[in-house]
């Protein structure tokens, strides 16, 4: 089969792993830049053409790794790559859902999936009560926009908490507002989640004197048992929000495991290199499984 890695940087490891992993199973792999794509979009005859003209065609599969700077655009290429015929390991308005922080919180809410209690409003003078809704400081203040992260900070105390969120709100800046949960110690676990199974987990512990657990930000990752509650809770908000692969993190809270963010493009360096499993060779293996199954329904 031919498949395309359509992502914005050929160097990173999981883009790597993914076309190592394709090329070890016997197939055609292609990184593909998002930017560099552009479309013919009509009724008769949908394309995909890459920088210099070339028409990007026969294409089986597309694995979308689309950073967040170019959700739009990279959304746009996946959709019209379905058009002509490939299978895409994620679509395009499953990304979009999950790369949208309050929409994904609502669609977790709907579905009865437990998180921390999350607020939002527009007007500073709805930010004391906004405190309180969400159980008072310490509380979370995230940044809709923000990945990996950043833009999000830890208030300690209300008035803290109030200059943050009013502070952001001069920049016209959309945030959220969620409970702290304490007796998480600043830890989380990404489950890997292909189709309807965890493939693997690991839990990430924040640095000294940090409460994010985000490996980009100097946390460490170990090995971890999930409980099978942990295990459905992760599946159930995957295919909320329709993604076939995703990296769901979940917080350990004293009322059970509550879900705190799902990525539609999880990297593989960390969850390979502590889990020691080929999750890149799972992942082209989904694709092999499901490519084979809607062939035989023609």
């Amino acid at each position: 089969m031919k498949i395309a890695v359509l992502a914005s940087n050929r160097a990173l490891y999981s883009n790597k792993r993914l076309i190592e992993a394709g090329e070890k199973r016997g197939h055609e792999m292609r990184f593909i830049n998002a930017k560099y794509c552009y479309m013919n979009i009509s009724a008769v005859n949908p394309e995909v053409r890459y920088r210099g003209g070339e028409l990007l065609q026969d294409i089986d599969a597309v694995i979308p790794r689309i950073k967040p700077a170019i959700t739009f655009y990279g959304c746009a290429v996946t959709r019209q790559f379905k058009l002509t015929g490939a299978y895409c390991l994620n679509e395009s308005v499953a990304i979009a859902r999950s790369r949208d922080k309050l929409r994904s919180l609502q669609l977790l809410s709907h579905n009865g999936v437990a998180m921390p209690v999350t607020g939002f409003a527009l007007s500073p003078e709805d930010t004391k009560d906004l405190i309180k809704m969400v159980g008072g400081a310490p509380l979370v203040v995230k940044l809709l926009e923000g990945t990996q992260g950043k833009g999000v900070v830890l208030a300690e105390t209300n008035k803290a908490a109030e200059s943050v969120i009013n502070a952001f709100k001069s920049l016209n800046a959309n945030i959220l507002v969620q409970e702290f949960v304490k007796e998480a110690e600043g830890k989380d676990i990404r489950c890997f989640v292909i189709g309807d199974k965890v493939v693997g987990s690991i839990q990430r512990e924040a640095m000294d004197g940090e409460f994010r657990a985000n490996l980009h930000l100097g946390g460490k990752a170990s090995t971890v048992k999930i409980t099978p509650e942990e295990r459905k809770i992760a599946v159930k908000a995957a295919k909320i929000m329709g993604l076939k692969v995703a990296g769901v993190d979940i917080i350990r809270s004293s009322t059970g495991p509550k879900i705190l963010e799902i990525n539609s493009s999880p990297g593989l360096e960390g969850i390979e290199a502590i889990t020691g499993k080929d999750i890149a060779g799972l992942m082209i293996e989904y694709i092999e499984k499901n490519i084979s199954k809607s062939r035989k329904k023609r």
